[in-house]
């Protein structure tokens, strides 16, 4: 199994479980990047607009105030670096490490401050490098302010997120900016310890499915498995063999199916068993008569006056054998769909009392009681005349040579709204509970001790039923074992003929 169905399963599984992990991993990478570069965002904008704004109204107060002319703000941050320095690391003294920086309008770093050790970090990091990227201090002078994650061209260490703001002068233009940045070290952090968490939970998970795709796997193919073994004892001639069969599911039904076969090859193969002895007697006993009494005529170990005598019973040897070969014949026409079947309007009582008088002589011999139970005296029915008289005369002769001597006998025709029923009935031995699922099988007798059906060949009921499905009717049986039997089958109901008006 581990070669072939788990494998496969697992495999499909695998890559599944895989696909899907890198999936939800990269969602949540994204979401949590997202989320905290938008409240750090946030953070910084709070940081860089009180920043700017109070550098804005101490620049102007210094405007004011100055005694001398030729002030700018490079002037302003040089004589006011404590009292920036203290606002920038007030807002500096953040968990996420804000790192701020003021410049001029050039983009030229003026002071640093933030986070403990800040200008020391930030003179370590860039060396010499003292100048913010040009195209940051462009997009200001169009734009109040910018936010990205970048590592300034090599001003910091590594991609920050950061957040610009131009600071403006009294006749509004841009003479310098703030720039906050803050570490992404603390989304790494969370990053990690969520696909941690996610990635234990999933290795549980993946375990249960392992259990789980083992047992449903074991399941399926255990079946499976059995139904191999019972094919090749098939393939040996062994049908008594059946696969166990557990709960309602699709491979407990096919299971089940496959028993079922089972079931019909053995009845087809003891069926079949059965025929090859039933036409075997039924070949082997008028051969050997029509053989022994030709040769007794030939070499006149009979006399000439037994001669007619014998003959007759060679004829009706030959009879026997012509009614074999073709029932026979009949069923290799069935089979293969070469019977045609020419549906016209026909009087089926009639039909009846055809096939009743052609008995006639074995029911007398028999002294049956005979009754004809018909609900009109003409009633029509559309099928194909010859089939139906073929069904007819082969119910009509079972019924007669398995009645008790003085039984019943009866012929029944009923008007059933759009059908026609046709029931044949007879009191006799009946039909062996286990034996009246099989009746209409083909080569199936009932009568296996030979002990009545001395001339059948068990095709009778079979061809019977193949013609009555074959009109898109149906045939059945009932029967008390030791006591009656009774076939019933449908036809559809023709056009009553209008009879003549007498002149």
């Amino acid at each position: 199994m581990f070669k072939s169905v788990f494998l496969k399963y697992i495999s499909a599984f695998m890559l599944i479980y895989i696909g899907c992990m890198l999936i939800l991993f990269s969602v949540i990478n994204t979401q949590i990047n997202m989320y905290s570069v938008r409240t750090k965002t946030n953070t910084l904008s709070n940081a860089s607009l009180f920043i700017a704004d109070t550098v804005e109204d101490d620049y102007e107060s210094f405007l004011r105030s100055a005694t001398v002319g030729g002030v700018n703000f490079v002037n302003y941050v040089f004589f006011n670096t404590k009292e920036i320095s203290h606002t920038v690391d007030l807002m500096g003294a953040n968990p996420d490490k804000i790192l701020v920086l003021i410049t001029d309008d050039r983009g030229n770093i003026l002071l640093t401050g933030g986070f403990e050790g800040a200008k020391d970090f930030l003179d370590e990091v860039s060396g010499k490098k003292t100048k913010l990227p040009d195209s940051l201090i462009s997009s200001l002078k169009k734009n109040d302010n910018d936010n990205f994650i970048s590592d300034l061209e090599g001003l910091l260490d590594e991609d920050y997120v950061v957040y610009a703001r131009a600071v403006h002068g009294k006749s509004d233009e841009m003479i310098g900016t703030v720039v906050t940045c803050s570490t992404r070290s603390g989304v790494n952090d969370l990053l990690q310890s969520t696909i941690k968490v996610i990635l234990i939970a999933t290795l549980w998970l993946l375990l249960g499915a392992l259990v789980a795709v083992y047992i449903i796997s074991e399941r399926l193919v255990s079946p499976l498995r059995a139904m191999s073994r019972a094919a090749k004892e098939f393939a040996a001639g062994r049908f008594d063999v059946r696969v166990p069969t557990h709960g309602k599911d699709e491979v407990s039904e096919l299971a089940k199916a496959f028993n079922n076969m089972a079931s019909s090859l053995e009845t087809n193969e003891e069926t079949r068993r059965l025929f090859l002895a039933n036409v075997s007697h039924d070949l082997r006993t008028p051969m050997t008569t029509i053989s022994g009494f030709i040769d007794g005529i030939l070499d006149g170990a009979i006399p000439e006056d037994k001669r007619e005598y014998y003959l007759g019973i060679v004829a009706g040897e030959v009879k026997r054998l012509s009614r074999l070969v073709s029932a026979l014949l009949d069923i290799t026409r069935i089979q293969a769909g070469e019977r045609k079947f020419n549906k016209t309007n026909f009087d089926i009582c009639e039909l009846c009392r055809q096939v009743m008088i052609s008995s006639v002589q074995r029911i007398e011999e028999k002294e049956l009681d005979v009754r004809f139970d018909f609900d009109s005296d003409n009633m029509f029915v559309f099928a194909d005349e010859d089939a139906i008289h073929q069904v007819m005369y082969n119910l009509v002769d079972n019924a007669v040579k398995f009645s008790y001597n003085g039984g019943v006998f009866e012929i029944k025709v009923e008007d059933a709204q759009q059908k026609i029923k046709v029931s044949v009935f007879n009191e006799g031995q009946g039909i062996n509970e286990e034996d009246i699922n099989y009746i209409f099988d083909r080569f199936y007798k009932g009568d296996k001790s030979r002990g009545l059906d001395k001339s059948g060949t068990g095709l009778g009921l079979y061809i019977s039923r193949t013609i009555i499905e074959a009109h898109g009717e149906t045939i059945t049986v009932e029967s008390e074992h030791g006591s009656w039997c009774k076939f019933t089958f449908t036809l559809e109901k023709g056009k009553q003929k209008r009879k003549a008006s007498q002149v």
